[in-house]
């Protein structure tokens, strides 16, 4: 049966609705309130997405005695001078504008010092505290504030559609829109549109262990990939140190118990009980994602493990009244679940959290792809290797509002929308429909297969041979995810169906983090090669890119551009 696609027309089509997805339909608007934006989100606007998810905070320079220049090298050093400085520099900037657009103009309303102040709590990897926060409740806060926002204003949402893939125009002059599926009736959209942004989000869901919802997939970067969009720093994948451990046979095992529970005094103990931070690095508890993630995977290597494979969190010796009251959403969500973080101990283990890579990009939020557009955690550059707790949430409302902004500003004056490519839109119908009424494959074994492999081998500590071993079996699960068909029943909400199309792009976006862990021999932040375990010459830096070519991936190496300082300076200095 021949699937023919419905035809929407916007001037302005937001993939997510995430922090960046909201950002970007309310700053476009704000700029040209006449412009037809529409927003696409897999779930519910305002249900969704990482975003939503955030506890931890929001970084930015606001109190006497930080300053930019502090907050920008932070997040450079953190990084490991991989990032685009450019980029980064923006972020910080920014940061300020975007603070105070969200408490001014969009009612949120973060923690205060007694005297009236904002309150800013300490996060590891940062030399000032300049954590913004609601609690442990930050993103809930901010999500539910843009979302009263964006229903307040003409924008049309289209809830429940996935993008299946960017559509090129025909004439080869850009971005034409996006093949879309309406989940609710399964039937194809097509979604034309003078400029898109991708803001779908990342979602690392491809380990064992994992923070995100299930609903992300990496659905823009697999788009990206195929549509032949350079991906940098893919082997830079975030393990938060503090995953719940809660025991086999739960969704709630990965969930972040986040870092301000270390910044405030939290202790880290394996099975007997012992504080081993200090064996590992003198900041203990408070060093950076990576540095605490290592040590963990080490300490479980060595033999003192907790009983379901893990170490412990302890909060209790600060008082259980005084956690009760700073962390209650924690303590909350360790109840529901059995525990007593306030008064007791908490099995942990490092969870696959944020994907420092992604999409090239530019300041103004373009790509190499004219008339497409990205932000947030779909893009590459502005973390380096690692991201600074705190930067995440502070990256994707930055540079969503930017891309909002550019996109009202670079379509003024364009009438006609760019006429799709037919064969592009053919073949991602072949390739979405293609699988419906053929013999059922075993998608749950391909995922569990899938876990294994990137936990295994692509995972924390990593070598040559682990990596190997790893892209054979990956490219094993891309054949078998291509052979597996999908019973042609019911379409309307077909979760199998939505199943293959998920596992189909985590394969291929695993294949470029582990093609991009492959080709660097070096250790550097979030990425550390047990047979290379030193860095090397910061001052020669490169990053990695992966790019799709026929069935397999290339990957390269690019410099590194060193625009505001380099490697032995500091902006502080002169900033003095």
């Amino acid at each position: 049966m021949r699937t023919v696609p419905t035809t929407i027309e916007t001037d302005i089509l937001i993939l997510g609705s995430g922090g960046a997805g909201l950002f970007a339909a309310l700053h476009a608007k704000k700029a040209a309130p006449d412009l037809d934006v529409t927003v696409a989100v897999k779930g519910l606007l305002g249900k969704c997405g990482c975003t939503r998810m955030v506890q931890g905070g929001y970084n930015v320079a606001l109190a006497p005695g930080d300053s930019v220049e502090r907050h920008f090298m932070d997040t450079i050093e953190g990084g490991k001078w991989l990032n685009n400085q450019e980029l980064a520099w923006t972020l910080v900037t920014e940061a300020q504008v975007r603070i105070r657009e969200l408490e001014t103009e969009l009612g949120c309303f973060f923690d205060r010092n007694p005297d009236g102040s904002v309150h800013q709590k300490a996060f590891a990897g940062q030399t000032f505290d300049r954590t913004v926060h609601k609690g442990d409740l930050t993103g809930i806060e901010i999500i539910n504030r843009l979302s009263e926002q964006v229903w307040r204003r003409d924008v049309r949402r289209l809830e429940d559609h996935r993008a299946l893939e960017l559509i090129p125009a025909a004439d080869g002059s850009g971005l034409a829109g996006v093949l879309m599926l309406d989940m609710r009736t399964g039937i194809p959209v097509l979604v034309r549109a003078k400029a898109t942004l991708l803001a779908t989000g990342g979602g690392p869901t491809m380990y064992k262990f994992h923070t995100p919802s299930g609903d992300k997939t990496c659905d823009g970067l697999a788009m990206a990939l195929r549509t032949g969009l350079p991906l940098r720093d893919m082997e830079m994948v975030q393990f938060h140190p503090t995953g719940l451990l809660a025991g086999a046979g739960t969704r709630m095992t990965g969930t972040v118990l986040e870092e301000g529970l270390r910044g405030a005094g939290g202790w880290l103990l394996d099975a007997g009980g012992e504080r081993f931070m200090h064996h590992y690095d003198p900041r203990a508890e408070r060093a950076t994602r990576d540095v605490v993630s290592r040590s963990i995977i080490r300490r479980i290597r060595e033999g003192h493990a907790t009983p379901n494979g893990g170490v412990y969190i302890q909060m209790s010796h600060l008082g259980p009244d005084d956690v009760r009251r700073k962390f209650k959403g924690m303590v909350e969500r360790c109840a529901d679940c059995g525990f007593d973080l306030a008064g007791g101990r908490v099995e942990v283990i490092p969870t696959a959290h944020y994907m420092m890579g992604g999409v090239e990009f530019r300041p103004g939020c373009g790509t190499e792809l004219p008339r497409l557009y990205a932000a947030g955690e779909d893009t590459g550059g502005v973390h380096g290797a690692n991201r600074l707790g705190g930067n995440g949430v502070a990256n994707s409302t930055v540079f969503g509002g930017l891309a909002g902004s550019a996109m009202a500003r670079d379509i003024r004056g364009v009438r006609a929308l760019a006429e799709p490519d037919s064969h592009a839109v053919e073949a991602g119908l072949a390739r979405a429909y293609g699988p419906l009424g053929r013999p059922s494959g075993d998608l749950e074994a391909i995922r569990e297969a899938l876990y294994a492999t990137m936990w295994d081998d692509v995972g924390i500590l990593r070598d040559a041979a682990g990596l190997a071993r790893a892209g054979e079996r990956l490219d094993a699960l891309a054949a078998a995810v291509t052979e597996a068909g999908i019973p042609d029943g019911d379409r309307r909400y077909n979760l199998t169906w939505m199943d293959r199309l998920n596992l189909e792009n985590l394969v291929l976006v695993s294949r470029s983090i582990q093609a991009a862990a492959l080709a660097r021999t070096d250790s550097r932040g979030a990425h550390f090669r047990e047979d290379f375990p030193d860095a090397s010459d910061l001052a020669t830096s490169h990053y990695t890119v992966v790019r799709q070519a026929g069935d397999g991936l290339d990957v390269g190496m690019e410099p590194v551009a060193f625009t505001h300082v380099r490697p032995g300076a500091s902006l502080l200095d002169a900033a003095a």
